[in-house]
């Protein structure tokens, strides 16, 4: 059953995941109130001409968060995370963790009907492994949704596939990450979190109360860099990173890659297929819309002479 009230709240509207969330909303025929800090903005712009409604609230404020939730059936919530670009330098996990509590609190305050929250895979491991920091904070703002006794959805997505776009694995001609070259790691495209996330508002009975990881490919870096050479028709060797030269940046992000190194996130990629027969595997993704974000990216480095 779809609900009655189309009007969905999209958190953090103009980052990867609410773009992708709003999009998929608005082809579904919902109301989607698109919140962002800046709605003049060229992001929010954009979402306002495809027919969102844009207003003006922040994480760190819950009655301005509550305020814009008032009379909606949904509500979706994401946060950033520690070192994701266009965060602040001084942004914190207990910033992290706030940001969600106070989403929570405001999506209770405002009586939403359905909340949405995206984690990571693997969060739910969090009291049988030592597992990193921005699983645990996605875990701790699972548990406050729980506390709150709300009526929720927890998606648990592993690593985007737009990690690949630009330099956080794009440097000076090769591709390059933490990952040992043999180690799979599993990954998935953020517009299919959107096709999810608008398949979990449009049948509640079925998605209240559900927590379901996700991920829709599984490659060794090697296999990556294969993949989108072979996509843009250039050379793209893959070099690890040695993670003592991360360790030397952030003891939290070396962390990060020894776990994804030995654990990974261990997701059941068929059971995300049966929830969502077209989510993209990697090489549909380059075909579809990767390959040309990566020739822009790799484009706009030529253009500004650094050689890449």
């Amino acid at each position: 059953m779809t609900p009655t009230n189309k009007t969905v709240v999209v958190v953090g509207a103009t980052g990867l995941q609410g773009r992708a969330v709003t999009h998929h909303l608005l082809r579904g025929g919902w109301r989607v109130r698109a919140l962002t800090r800046d709605p003049d903005g060229a992001r929010a712009q954009v979402l306002a001409q495809a027919g969102a409604q844009v207003a003006r609230a922040q994480m760190e404020d819950v009655d301005s968060l509550t305020a814009v939730a008032e009379g909606a059936w949904g509500l979706f919530s994401v946060q950033p995370t520690v070192g994701q670009p266009g965060t602040a330098p001084d942004f914190t996990a207990e910033d992290e963790v706030r940001w969600g509590v106070n989403v929570a609190e405001a999506a209770r305050a405002a009586g939403v009907g359905h909340l949405v929250f995206t984690s990571v895979a693997g969060a739910d491991r969090h009291l049988s492994e030592k597992v990193p920091v921005n699983l645990v904070s996605k875990w701790r703002i699972e548990q406050h949704i729980a506390k709150l006794g709300l009526p929720a959805t927890i998606l648990r997505p592993v690593s985007f596939m737009e990690n690949f776009t630009g330099g956080y694995a794009l440097q000076n001609g090769n591709l390059s990450t933490g990952i040992a070259p043999d180690t799979v790691q599993q990954i998935m495209a953020v517009d299919d979190v959107g096709a999810v996330t608008e398949l979990a508002f449009s049948h509640p009975k079925e998605w209240i109360g559900r927590a379901v990881s996700l991920a829709a490919d599984e490659l060794t870096p090697v296999q990556v860099a294969a993949a989108i050479a072979k996509a843009l028709g250039i050379s793209l060797p893959y070099v690890q990173i040695p993670i003592e030269a991360i360790r030397a940046l952030s003891e939290d992000f070396a962390y990060a890659n020894e776990w994804l190194n030995e654990y990974g996130y261990r997701a059941d990629i068929a059971a995300t297929r049966r929830i969502h027969p077209a989510a993209m595997d990697f090489a549909t993704w380059l075909e579809r819309t990767g390959a040309a974000q990566i020739e822009a990216f790799l484009d706009s480095v030529r253009a500004a002479g650094q050689g890449a």
